[in-house]
């Protein structure tokens, strides 16, 4: 069990109310609003010596718009705390970077807080409408069909080429690093015509991961192919394990088939009754995943 696992398992123990807990994002029914917080941390999520502020501001913002996407609603509005060595320069570029994503998808900020550090600090909490229907990670049931929205491993290959010195911003692998693309059309699609319960996750802590909480919270197994996942690179390590892709994992009832079909989804695999994870017909029985306390 990583850190954040066992952080998490101690939250959901300590809280006398942990309902709205579980997905990416709170879904609050009586207000049809969703809410979602995401904080990027300077040397664990990013490091200044490939970003610039104005990208870092673009991705700082599309991260956290990818759960609510992911989670079946509408981004609409979004607060920033951002702390750090920050100055004058920073300040205007990274809001700029912001400014651009949010122009965009149409969204607003709202407020936020700025501080000091010593090491740049983006925490966004972001609210969105909910839509026709809402994602769950605890949906999925036995006979539903897996399907993947994206291109998967190439950020994790970006991020190697960044980390080995190259910093060719038009190479495929770094800009999908960089800029990582989202779906919204995927998603609103879904969330407005399917008649049936589904699970939705983006890929940002990999692809093993999103099938794996999947799995868990809906208590199913999973059965997928290798060779039906969308890639450029192949390297299993980085494809089923490297995340920072925001592709979509999206679990649908085999009813929908001719929604995925419309959209252009790709079917890699079903789910089960036996509550294991195949690939290949071998079972992934280790659990891998971004470690956010990887240095503490």
């Amino acid at each position: 069990m990583n850190k954040e696992t066992l952080f998490l398992k101690i939250i959901n123990e300590t809280l006398s109310d942990n309902s709205y807990l579980g997905n990416d994002c709170a879904y609050l029914k009586e207000l049809n609003l969703l809410v979602s917080q995401d904080t990027l941390v300077e040397d664990v999520h990013f490091k200044l010596d490939y970003f610039t502020p104005f990208e870092l501001g673009k991705k700082s913002a599309l991260v956290n718009i990818s759960d609510i996407l992911s989670g079946g609603g509408e981004p609409k509005y979004l607060t920033i705390s951002l702390s750090g060595n920050l100055d004058e320069t920073f300040i205007k570029e990274f809001y700029e970077g912001l400014n651009c994503t949010c122009n965009k998808y149409k969204i607003k900020v709202i407020g936020g807080d700025l501080t000091g550090g010593d090491k740049i600090t983006v925490s966004i909490c972001i609210m969105g409408y909910g839509l026709k229907q809402i994602s769950s990670r605890k949906t999925a049931k036995e006979g539903d069909y897996l399907y993947l929205k994206g291109i998967t491993g190439s950020s994790a290959k970006g991020l190697q080429l960044l980390l080995s010195g190259i910093k060719d911003k038009n190479n495929e692998f770094i800009k999908a690093h960089i800029e990582p693309k989202l779906y919204p059309n995927i998603s609103k699609e879904i969330a407005n015509n399917t008649n049936y319960p589904y699970s939705m996750m983006d890929t940002s802590d990999g692809l093993y991961d999103a099938i794996y909480r999947i799995s868990k919270e809906s208590n199913v197994g999973f059965n997928f192919e290798y060779d039906k996942i969308e890639k450029r690179i192949d390297d299993k390590e980085l494809v089923l394990f490297g995340g920072e892709d925001y592709g979509l994992l999206i679990c649908l009832d085999p009813k929908d088939k001719p929604l995925a079909d419309k959209l252009g989804l790709i079917q890699i695999g079903h789910a089960t009754k036996e509550n294991k994870i195949i690939m290949d017909g071998v079972i992934l029985d280790e659990y891998k995943s971004f470690d956010h306390f990887r240095n503490s």
